[in-house]
This record gives structure tokens, sequence and C-alpha cells, in this order.
């Protein structure tokens, strides 16, 4: 009996959006205790990022009736990390983050199963993201958001007059904090704005001359920076700054306080250095929270129809009262994400190898490093090497035979994008059409977004 009432109280909060019909429903919402059942044993939602708001994430979705949940995430838990990221303990320092959210939510909340994943997000090929019904992201950066969003418009399929396919849209819903500001949005490939669409919402990173860095630094991110920018490299000649090795991090905050104390200059933390190099801002954990539940909320809706969706970017700013606004943005129908793809003409001749060093010049692509797939199969991949020995012999064969000889068709490129010289992961779509072949009609060769 008392377990029987718990789960009445439990789904109580649920069961009136899901059970009964309301005036803002999705006009194919039909209530009752099957649409709540699929929700809990059929709908699959991964969890991008463990730290401040993943773990509000994982709370929050498991809380909402979603018990089929996976987390990814890259981290080890650090103490810094303890005053915001409530599933951590002292005892977790040094474990695995998406490891430890998951096994901590499920310790409270009864029936959820939530899979760990503990590494980058690159390393797990797109038949791993194809599996969910919604992909959330908690992420702290622009390189990640980047790369799930090309992920996620990489499974969009369009029609012969480029209309989008709806029922190959892969939804994501995405959050996002800094101090106490916030936002949270839904993005659905081919329908509302990409991630790529609006990246102009996001400001350039604060840089600092270098010769006040090196001449007349004034205060503790200019002495992070030093170490940072130019003292690295006259101590490392051609070895790369890693952000995320510790060891890396703790030589540049080393030698920031040497700076600090030459010139006087107080106030050179650790976490100060990580969010000078990283450019991130103070996280704040009230601000994860309501983000959080605005996703979470967005998610259960888009699965549900119990509601109408956010239209679809909702912003919120605590730091002067309560702010909050939801503002709709374009679409750019010539996105390279996620559009139909950026079109590349070929000779039936062209091999592998050929079409992979043309990337790399491609004035829309600037690709280096590229791995190809096809349908579902890896042609070339560069990594991890028993792939890529796997696949070498491919290189010198016509990439036409590869696409079994047809005329016109999507191939999927993973490599390093070169773009306002920065280099980043990134994935692309190519419309590769031969010259020359029966069934190529002069519309497939004009244009090319």
């Amino acid at each position: 009996m008392a377990d029987a009432a718990s789960t009445a109280s439990e789904s109580r909060d649920l069961d009136k959006l899901l059970l009964r019909p309301g005036n803002l429903v999705d006009p194919d919402f039909e209530p009752g205790t099957e649409l709540r059942d699929a929700l809990q044993e059929q709908v699959r939602v991964l969890v991008v990022g463990a730290g401040g708001l993943g773990c509000e994430l994982l709370k929050d979705l498991a809380l909402s009736g979603f018990k089929n949940l996976e987390v990814i995430d890259m981290d080890r838990i650090e103490v810094t990390n303890l005053n915001r990221q409530f599933l951590f303990r002292l005892e977790d320092v040094g474990n695995p983050k998406a490891e430890v959210a998951a096994k901590r939510v499920m310790e409270r909340v009864k029936g959820v199963n939530i899979v760990p994943h503990f590494c980058r997000i690159e390393e797990k090929d797109n038949e791993f993201y194809s599996d969910f019904h919604i992909i959330a992201l908690g992420l702290d950066s622009i390189e990640a958001r980047s790369y799930i969003n090309a992920v996620a418009c990489s499974f969009l399929e369009y029609d012969s007059d480029d209309n989008p396919r709806e029922e190959t849209s892969k939804i994501m819903v995405d959050g996002g904090t800094e101090g106490f500001k916030g936002h949270a949005r839904v993005i659905k490939p081919g329908f509302t704005p990409c991630f790529e669409c609006t990246i102009w919402l996001f400001p350039p990173q604060v840089k600092f001359p270098l010769c006040t860095l090196a001449e007349t630094p004034r205060n503790a991110p200019h002495c992070i920076e030093y170490a940072h920018l130019i003292k690295w490299n006259e101590a490392h000649s051609g070895k790369a700054f890693d952000p995320d090795n510790s060891d890396h991090m703790k030589w540049v905050y080393d030698e920031a306080v040497k700076r600090a104390e030459l010139f006087g200059i107080p106030g050179v933390t650790y976490s100060l250095t990580q969010g000078v190099v990283k450019n991130i801002i103070p996280a704040i954990a009230s601000t994860n929270a309501i983000i959080s539940a605005a996703c979470a909320l967005e998610t259960l809706k888009i699965v549900s129809g119990c509601s109408k969706t956010l239209s679809n970017y909702l912003t919120y700013n605590g730091v002067e009262g309560l702010h909050t606004k939801v503002t709709e943005f374009a679409r750019d129908k010539d996105c390279l994400v996620c559009g139909p793809g950026v079109l590349v003409e070929l000779d039936t001749t062209v091999t592998l190898q050929k079409f992979i060093d043309m990337l790399e010049e491609h004035p829309k692509l600037l690709m280096s490093k590229a791995s190809i797939r096809y349908q579902g199969k890896n042609l070339y991949m560069q990594a991890p090497p028993v792939l890529e020995e796997m696949t070498r012999s491919n290189l010198s064969l016509p990439l036409y035979d590869l696409m079994d000889k047809v005329p016109k068709d999507i191939l999927h490129a993973t490599g390093t994008i070169n773009k306002d010289n920065k280099k980043s992961s990134g994935l692309r779509k190519l419309r590769v059409v031969f010259k020359g072949i029966d069934g190529v009609t002069d519309m497939d060769m004009a244009g090319g977004a």
C-alpha cells in the first residue's frame, strides 16, 4: 500500500498534464495512460554534459517521468564543482561526472535507468546519437554545441523539392547559463534555426592586447593570459596547450601567480585561471535550476504534445530582478549545417583521396583531416588507427564507385574546420553530384548552399 501511494504521489503532477485534455495542447495530443506509459518505457533522452546544468537536467527529467536516460561527459569531479553541482560529494572528487551523476539520480528516483558515458562527445559515432528521441544540452562551450548541432542536423533529410522531412528531424533542447543569466531553446533542424543559424547571438570572446599582457598587466586576468598566451609558447615551443589537461592548467596557474607577485597584483586563483583560459563565467546554482526546469518542461511538451512548445528562444536575466523573454528567430535557409547540404560537383574519376583533398580547399568547408561516411558505411576514417587501416584501401578508388554509381547523394564528412583562423571539430553534410550522368538535372548542378 505504501509503495502504491508513493507511486501515485510521484506521478500526480505528471498525470494532470498527460491524462486530461487542455486548451493549449497539440492537435495530435491524445491524453491517457498509454501516453504516460510510452513516455516512461519508450522515449530515450540523451543529456550532454554532467556539470551544473547537466546535474539539474538529469534530476528534472527523471522526476518528469523519463525512465530511459543516458548522459555523456568527459570531465572528472573537482572540489570547485561541489558548490553548485549538487549530485557530487567530497568523496567523489576525481571520479567521472557522468558515472557519479547517473548513480546518484538512480538512487533517488525509483525506476529510472541512466547509462553514463565517460568520454568526449567526438568519440561517439552518429549511430549512437541517432538512437535518441531528444538530445538535451547542458554544455558550457560554443565548440561543443556546434559539434552536437552538426551531428543532429546530419540526420535531417530533404525531399526532391528541398523541403525538410519532419520525421528525420532530431530535436535538441539547449540550455546555457552565465552567472545570473541563462537561456533555453528548442532546436528542430529544418524547421527552427539551428545553433549555427544564430551563432551571432553569442558575443565574441574578450581579448587583451598582447602589449598590455607583456608590459603593463593591471589585473589578475592579464597575468593569467600572459602565462597562457605568451609564457606557455616560450617554455613549450611547438607543444599545444590543452585546457582540459590538469597539468597544463596547473602550469599556467603557477606562472600567473609568479607574474602577479612580480607586479603586486592580487586575485590569481586556480578557479579564476580556469575561467579566464576557458572563457568561463562562474555558474550560479539557482540559475542552473531555473534553466533546467525550462528545458525539462520543453522536453516533456515535445514528446507528449501536452502543451505548445517554446518558439523558439527563452532568455532569463536575474541580475536586476526577474526578466524572462521569449523570442522567435528566423531560420537561415542557406545554413551550411541544417540546410540541404553543401553542393560538391565531381567527375566520376575523382578518387576518395582527391575528394578529401578538395574539402580542404573548398571555400565553404575548409575541412582538413576529413573522415567520410556514406549511408552508414565508413568510406575512410582518420581514427582510430584500426579503422584507418581498414578503410585506407578506399582512398585510391573512385568515389563514384564507392557510392554505388548513383548520380547524386548525400555524404557526411567529419574533420577539422578552419573558421576565422580558429580550428574546431565539425561535421558537414555534402550533396555530391557527378557530372555527365543520366538523371542529373540542371537544377542539381545549380547553386548549392
